[in-house]
């Protein structure tokens, strides 16, 4: 392999989904039902987007939620902590790796409910929904991220 190539191929790597030039894989903490098999699914996407994922099974989702200040109206399925964020629900991966790259400040992002076609609910090329972003402190929640037919 030419120094070059081994240059540009190191490079591609630190540039994956998921990784920190610095410190390896981002840690992922998942809170979820031990019976969700939705929740199960969007952890193993993430963990093969490079996140290093600790999935954690709970009894009390709504502990979590209530400790991390998830507002009600945007609860989803599972919860789950990456840095300074929380991530409710079926958040999708472009909406992860927009959040770890421009560092709004926010304290995360929400898919309420379980919509279909989301994130390990199945593949729906007709999948439609809003991922919504909490800023941190006082402030109303907005539409981060449309998920459209042929958007993504």
């Amino acid at each position: 392999m030419h120094r070059r190539s081994f240059i540009a191929m190191a490079a591609s790597v630190l540039a994956l989904p998921g990784r920190r030039a610095s410190a390896g894989p981002a840690k992922m903490t998942v809170y979820k039902d031990p019976n969700c098999g939705c929740c199960h699914e969007w952890s193993k996407a993430m963990a093969a987007a490079g996140f290093s994922v600790d999935a954690r099974d709970t009894d009390d989702l709504a502990a979590v939620k209530a400790r991390l200040a998830v507002p009600a109206d945007l609860e989803g399925c599972h919860t789950a902590v990456v840095e300074k964020y929380y991530l409710e629900g079926h958040v999708p991966l472009a909406a992860l790796q927009r959040l770890l790259r421009e560092r709004p400040p926010l304290s995360g992002l929400a898919v309420p409910g379980m919509p279909p076609g989301s994130l390990g609910m199945g593949e729906d090329p007709q999948a439609s929904y809003d991922v919504h972003a909490i800023p941190s402190g006082a402030g109303e929640s907005y539409v981060f991220m449309e998920v459209r037919p042929g958007k993504g």
